[in-house]
């Protein structure tokens, strides 16, 4: 099952994509159930409920004729997790993977929807793609064991954590460049779990204007997604539409010959089989104040 966060007359609403690429709310479905994403996804048994439900053929809407927001547009938190893949680790000289999973948390506010523009700050020339796997909780998760941990997993998507370079180096905390308003790209859905089946047979490719800049199987991450949630869990509860997301293959626009950054006017694209393609173009921000070092 496919699940989507959109606005539809300006209205936000929650709903199931279907086979015939129609968008349908799950209100129209079931007025009992909730109306957003996180509350869908809290309620116990909201998604056998839904998935219990058939849609017409011809009921909804067009899935372009929607606006889409991001899969999860208000999570209590969402983990970032990096160094995740050893060809991202090393694609930087002498830099080791880390002993841990490093964390920093990403605001909801800095996120956009499926084929909503990434800004391009106007204070940075230096915004970076990096194509991840999302794993969204689905149910509440306090020190998970490690093999019991994939069934507090409600569902999967496509991430573009793009990062704005230099301020990502303002100090050794990361966490700066990572939090640009419209840089978080999180879509285009929500695949539930049992439909995405064994996390580790996909693979995520990230494309800029067509050509593809990342490739990998994620089954290349060094730390699994079992293990991640579990750290996560054992120093913060993890809620019900909670994110984690686990991180970039090697391949980013930073340790390219020569680096090359986003610029205002390219198509980026994160593509996971199984998921779809979380399409986005990149926009350049007006700048309204400037900026200076004190």
């Amino acid at each position: 099952m496919r699940l989507a966060s959109y606005l539809h007359d300006g209205e936000p609403r929650v709903g199931v994509v279907t086979p015939a690429e129609r968008v349908v709310a799950v209100a129209d479905l079931d007025p009992a159930l909730p109306r957003t994403m996180r509350e869908l996804l809290a309620l116990p048994d909201g998604l056998r409920r839904l998935a219990a439900l058939t849609p017409g053929p011809e009921a909804g809407v067009p899935v372009g004729a929607v606006r889409f927001a991001p899969v999860v547009p208000d999570p209590s938190a969402i983990w970032c997790a990096a160094l995740t893949f050893g060809s991202h680790v090393h694609e930087a000289p002498g830099r080791e993977a880390p002993p841990y999973p490093l964390f920093f948390p990403r605001v909801p506010a800095s996120q956009v929807g499926h084929r909503e523009p990434l800004v391009k700050p106007a204070v940075s020339d230096l915004l970076d793609y990096e194509g991840e796997l999302a794993v969204v909780i689905g149910r509440p998760a306090r020190h998970v064991a490690i093999g019991d941990a994939l069934g507090h997993v409600a569902g999967y998507a496509c991430y573009n954590e793009a990062s704005v370079r230099d301020w990502q180096r303002h100090t050794p905390e990361i966490a700066p460049g990572k939090n640009f308003a419209g840089t978080g790209a999180f879509g285009p859905w929500l695949v539930t779990a049992d439909a995405f089946g064994d996390p580790y047979a996909h693979r995520i490719v990230t494309r800029v204007n067509g050509e593809v800049r990342q490739d990998e199987s994620i089954d290349a991450l060094l730390f699994r997604i079992e293990y991640l949630i579990h750290y996560v869990s054992t120093m913060h509860p993890l809620a019900p539409g909670d994110v984690i997301v686990t991180g970039t293959p090697g391949g980013v626009g930073m340790r390219r010959e020569p680096p090359v950054f986003l610029a205002a006017g390219d198509e980026v694209t994160v593509e996971i089989d199984g998921i779809g393609t979380l399409e986005n173009h990149v926009v350049a921000e007006e700048a309204t104040t400037s900026w200076t070092t004190i």
